[in-house]
């Protein structure tokens, strides 16, 4: 069954400049992965400061392989370094599928 993984991260703005070339590197190597299906980034209107990514994945053991993989932790350290902080997940499915 496919899920929607839901990344969200506060990126204030004297950080996206550092922040650019390593989520433009994450999301190219999350689009080589096995059941990846697609990505978008979102901007909250009232908070631009706020970013959700939302991806779709063919299955959650898709996307918990990547999300686990040494390659993506590397430079997820790196995008947590310069935010200072952790990002946050959450991995959702549709309605009330079973």
């Amino acid at each position: 069954m496919a899920v929607k993984v839901v990344i969200r991260r506060i990126i204030p703005e004297h950080r996206a400049e550092d922040l650019k070339p390593l989520l433009r590197e994450l999301r190219t190597m999350a689009m080589l992965q096995p059941g990846y299906i697609s990505g978008e980034t979102l901007r909250r209107l009232d908070k631009p400061d706020e970013f959700l990514v939302i991806s779709t994945w063919e299955s959650a053991e898709d996307w918990n392989r990547w999300a686990k993989s040494q390659e993506r932790n590397e430079v997820q350290g790196k995008i947590d370094t310069v935010l200072g902080g952790k990002t946050e997940y959450g991995i959702f499915h549709h309605g009330f599928s079973e």
